[in-house]
């Protein structure tokens, strides 16, 4: 990833004019897992903007999905943005759910991919054997279709989480959290052009998570990509840009 702004107490990766699209990466996903979208849109028009969530930075009674939500409206604030498409990945998606149920006037579209919110398996079973490099691997290799996504830099980057005390309580407070603020009431009432992405062979999210979703949210298109995991937008970047792009110009957005 390129390199990356600073104001206050906010740093975030800006490129291109235009329509602001706002990207919240997961849990154990860094800007760089955006590089794809992040090259392609700024050529067609749009403003793609990737602030560092405070993920591990926060005090602990602000880790959670409803007080990073208002930290993402207090950055889009801070920008300046009037009203902004939001694509987020993991729980970067369940945090846009979140902010789009609580600020829909900010809203023009949403995306999510492997999206938590609905189904959460993904975070709490992941850490019980923390200090086992091997383990760590081959959760962080379940993510992907391809386990060779998992490069040894991801992998090391889990297992340096995994083993940082404070680091791992907070993802453990995380993941209780994001069990807390299950969306499925709220969806039905959520009326944002909603795309939903998701890989075919998700472990973590499985297909019937996004199959759910897209009942439940009432302007949704579902879209998948085959021989895909977890993270659509790392292991078949093209297709993904291609199928958000087909969308958003099919929404007018």
């Amino acid at each position: 990833m390129h390199t990356t702004k600073k104001e206050g107490k906010y740093t975030y990766y800006e490129a291109g004019e235009g329509t602001p699209i706002i990207i919240l990466h997961g849990l154990m996903g860094g800007l760089s897992n955006f590089d794809g979208v992040a090259k392609y849109f700024p050529k067609e028009g749009y403003k793609v903007v990737i602030p560092e969530l405070p993920i591990y930075t926060q005090s602990i009674l602000k880790t959670n999905v409803k007080a990073f939500a208002k930290w993402v409206k207090d950055f889009i604030t801070h920008m300046g943005y009037d009203r902004v498409i939001m694509l987020g990945n993991s729980l970067g998606g369940h945090i846009a759910l979140y902010h789009t149920k609580m600020y829909p006037e900010k809203m023009l579209g949403l995306i999510i991919t492997g999206s938590s919110g609905l189904y959460e398996s993904a975070m709490g079973d992941s850490y019980p054997r923390r200090g086992d490099y091997e383990y760590i691997k081959r959760k962080a290799q379940d993510v992907f279709y391809d386990p060779a996504v998992a490069t040894k830099e991801i992998v090391d980057e889990v297992f340096e989480t995994a083993n940082d005390r404070l680091k791992l309580i907070k993802t453990l407070t995380i993941a209780k959290s994001a069990i807390r603020h299950n969306m499925a009431n709220d969806l039905p009432k959520m009326h944002i052009p909603t795309c939903i992405i998701w890989g075919r062979n998700d472990k973590v999210t499985p297909p019937e998570v996004a199959e759910e979703f897209h009942s439940l949210l009432p302007n949704s298109d579902l879209y998948w990509i085959e021989q895909c995991g977890h993270a659509a937008m790392m292991e078949h970047p093209d297709e993904f840009n291609r199928l958000m792009h087909e969308w958003l110009k099919k929404s007018n957005i």
